[in-house]
């Protein structure tokens, strides 16, 4: 039963995007879906961290979830579901400013969260689940 669900579970592994830093995927296909782990504002050029506010962050990180879309053979537009993880919701509005110039017609559903930390003290990650 495991070697049949492997059928239907493919790594989705891009250098276009940073490499995942933990033992996690950059992304898992199941075939109708692509899970997208949680992308951080890194360059993947580099593997550095990018300097900038929470907007230059929020562009990043987006641009670096639309290189593991198309890496699993989706995309922005086919974003169903989002979760925002956020620093200090102090800087809700211009994260959402950022995020909205990436949704332009018909935004996924979305959750925002506040959290204490997130990897490498940055101060925005998303997630994504998308159809393929």
């Amino acid at each position: 039963m495991c070697g049949q669900m492997d059928m239907f579970k493919q790594k989705v592994d891009t250098d276009k995007a940073p490499a995942a830093i933990g033992p996690y995927s950059q992304a898992i296909n199941t075939g109708p879906l692509v899970f997208v782990s949680g992308q951080l504002p890194i360059d993947p050029a580099t593997g550095s961290l990018i300097d900038g506010d929470i907007q230059e962050q929020t562009r990043q990180v987006l641009q670096n979830l639309k290189q593991v879309l198309n890496a699993a053979g989706s995309s922005l537009d086919k974003i169903v579901k989002t979760t925002v993880f956020i620093k200090d919701m102090n800087s809700f509005p211009q994260m959402n400013q950022a995020y909205a110039e990436f949704f332009p017609d018909v935004p996924p559903a979305r959750a925002c969260v506040e959290v204490a930390r997130l990897p490498k003290d940055v101060q925005i990650e998303i997630e994504a689940v998308a159809i393929v």
